[in-house]
């Protein structure tokens, strides 16, 4: 074998490895990326379902101020009910001694 077609060899095989070690090199920080990307829709998924959460709990947390509202107007409402009859006993006992 001739100088120059061992050098040809030599320089082929380089360029086989160097494109080997260029591609790796690629599959490797296309890995990390998407690994990167996993990480953050599991971050970003993490982040809707605390969200979720704290909305369920407030709207819990309303409908039962809600509730409890509602039951103090039924109250109010009753109470205004009796001092009307109230109101009402008290002016026909005022016209009956007249």
């Amino acid at each position: 074998m001739s100088t120059a077609a061992i050098i040809v060899i030599v320089v082929v095989v380089l360029l086989v490895i160097a494109a080997i070690v260029i591609i790796s090199r690629r599959n490797r920080a296309r890995e990390a990326m998407a690994s990167a990307q996993l990480d953050a829709k599991r971050e970003d998924a993490g982040f809707h379902r605390e969200k979720a959460t704290e909305t369920e709990n407030e709207a819990a947390r309303i409908q039962n101020e809600a509730a409890l509202a509602d039951e103090k107007a039924r109250r109010l409402e009753a109470e205004a009910r009796l001092h009307q009859e109230k109101a009402s006993v008290r002016e026909q006992e005022v016209e009956h001694r007249d």
